[in-house]
């Protein structure tokens, strides 16, 4: 389909150019405060945006630390995303309070920019950087469109030592409901190049529901990597490979959908 021409802008007349230029006087004045020498007061955002696209698909850490509580879509119902690492055997949590029994990762630090956001991990021997990226810049439409948001890990030893390290990441499926008592459809997905996991509503009830309290419940939320022998991707139960890596760094033998 070819794109729709935009209409033609014209320059602001003489008149509007020199209204304009009168009320930026003011405005000037009263930011000029703002580019004093005194330190910003660091950002403590009441919510942390971790995938923000549009109203379905918009999920937040209501927390200071990522690892207190499950995230949830911004009406505030669960939508959990779960993070783990092992450190030379050792597993922490670094997203969500799940499994209860495991301790956090210490939490250095939170930036939330623009277009992402980092926290910062760590302990004596190393640390690991999370970042949700959500690339929406007004100067590639194609690029803004996308619903996607993409995760990245990065480990750096601190005490200059090697160390073994695995991630773990998982989508609870209600990602794709507008309640946890839908029934779901989780599946893989094959691609060239790519692990991809998916899960959507058994129904698809499109563009079904209406008001402000309502999650997506059609559709497919989609977890994709790239291929590599070092990943492991799996359709599972959540308790269990959660618990399975927490053990021993491996998932489930099968996906669920094939056991």
């Amino acid at each position: 389909m070819a794109p729709l021409p935009l209409p033609a802008l014209r320059p602001p007349s003489t008149g509007l150019r020199r209204a304009a230029l009168r009320f930026a006087a003011p405005l000037l004045l009263a930011v000029a405060p703002v580019s004093s020498g005194a330190p910003a007061p660091a950002l403590r955002p009441p919510s942390v945006p971790l995938v923000a696209h549009d109203p379905y698909f918009s999920i937040w850490s209501p927390a200071d630390r990522l690892t207190d509580v499950a995230t949830t879509h911004w009406t505030g119902k669960p939508q959990p995303l779960r993070g783990l690492v092992r450190i030379d055997g050792d597993c922490f949590r670094v997203l969500g309070p799940d499994p209860a029994g495991l301790p956090a990762l210490p939490q250095v630090s939170l930036a939330v920019e623009p277009t992402r956001t980092v926290c910062v991990f760590g302990d004596a021997r190393l640390e690991l950087t999370l970042e949700f990226l959500t690339p929406a810049l007004p100067d590639d439409l194609a690029v803004l469109a996308r619903p996607l948001t993409y995760i990245s890990w990065e480990a750096r030893s601190r005490d200059g030592r090697p160390h073994a390290v695995q991630v773990y990441f998982d989508v609870g499926p209600e990602i794709a409901v507008n309640v946890p008592a839908q029934a779901v459809r989780p599946e893989r997905v094959p691609l060239r190049g790519l692990q991809v996991l998916r899960v959507g509503s058994v129904d698809q009830l499109v563009l079904a529901r209406q008001g402000d309290d309502i999650r997506i419940d059609w559709g497919h939320a989609y977890l994709a990597a790239a291929d590599s022998p070092a990943l492991q991707t799996r359709v599972a139960a959540g308790e269990s490979a959660r618990t399975r890596f927490a053990q021993d760094g491996r998932l489930p033998e099968q996906d669920a959908s094939a056991a």
